[in-house]
């Protein structure tokens, strides 16, 4: 496998496009040309979180797709901003919207620019996002051709497209969003990701509508699948919900699941990126069989029907 970082931003190197890259091989006849998977890790938008996103990559690489992780502007320089989580947060320009949104675009532009030389398939490109990265991805999807995005880069609109959203545990209803929350943590987390996103803690109503992507879906919205779970207090099943009745109300094609069990920012829920053993859920953890499943019905591998080792030992069998 093949990784190469990209800097989107020249002088910055918070900001960056990570791909892996499957090696093309004479033995898997599909690996010149692949779906490639555009992966944004949540957290909030003060930071991108780990446990969202190399392991999900590395998942994404073994079902065959090139995979491409986005760290994209955040309000945080590092792990140990955290601790910055104690005071009340300060505006910083670099995580204000639209800036993340755009990063986005300017990802799936450079991927479709060196699609031959990262072997991926410019037409079947997936944008797969948790938590407040599953928000930036829902709102590239409903805006890609919104002049948010288009009269930025003055490009081909259907450069920008994305085929497809892979959606987990979102929030897309800012507007009708309950603010009430029993957890101290959880109240303290909103407030600082308000701030990191729009500058205030407090947005107005209007700049609530623009930040809810299920208010915005359209037919041009790709299809999406979208997944969380019913014990998640932080961002509410309610969230995905209403996203589900606006694509399917806009006869976008969609698949969702509410697992009953599971916190807030589960990722795989498996070992691999639990930070403790009630993380750790099997039944919940089903939801990437569950996408590759739906990603088969619209990604799948040009496979032959015959191998080349198929052919040959046809010819030699008709030989004898």
């Amino acid at each position: 496998m093949q990784i190469e970082t990209v800097y989107l931003h020249e002088g910055r190197k918070d900001v960056t496009l990570t791909a892996y890259i499957a090696h093309v091989s004479s033995e898997l006849p599909a690996s010149g040309k692949r779906p490639a998977i555009l992966i944004l890790p949540g957290g909030g938008y003060l930071n991108c979180s780990d446990r969202e996103a190399e392991p999900i990559a590395l998942r994404f690489a073994a079902m065959g797709y090139q995979a491409f992780i986005l760290r994209y502007s955040v309000y945080f320089e590092g792990a140990s901003d955290w601790g910055a989580m104690d005071g009340e947060p300060v505006p910083k320009d670099v995580s204000l919207f639209p800036n993340s949104l755009r990063e986005v675009g300017q990802a799936i532009l450079m991927m479709r620019a060196r699609a031959a030389e990262w072997h991926l398939d410019a037409d079947r490109l997936a944008v797969c996002g948790f938590s407040a990265g599953a928000h930036n991805a829902a709102m590239y999807g409903v805006n890609w051709h919104r002049e948010v995005i288009t009269d930025y880069f003055k490009v081909d609109q259907e450069l920008l497209r994305p085929n497809a959203l892979i959606l987990g545990y979102g929030l897309y209803d800012s507007v009708n969003e309950s603010t009430e929350r029993s957890n101290p943590m959880d109240r303290k987390m909103m407030g600082f990701k308000n701030v990191a996103l729009t500058g205030t803690a407090e947005p107005s109503d209007e700049v609530k509508h623009t930040l809810s992507p299920c208010l915005h879906v359209t037919k041009e919205t790709p299809p999406a699948y979208l997944w969380c779970t019913a014990e998640d207090t932080l961002v509410p099943s309610q969230q995905s919900l209403r996203l589900a009745l606006a694509l399917a109300n806009a006869g976008v094609p969609y698949e969702l699941h509410v697992f009953e069990k599971g916190m807030h920012g589960l990722s795989l829920a498996d070992q691999a990126t639990s930070m403790s053993q009630k993380q750790i859920l099997p039944d919940t953890a089903k939801w990437i069989e569950m996408v590759e499943s739906w990603l088969l019905q619209r990604f799948a591998l040009d496979i032959p029907e015959k191998s080349f080792l198929d052919l040959m030992l046809e010819e030699a069998a008709a030989k004898q």
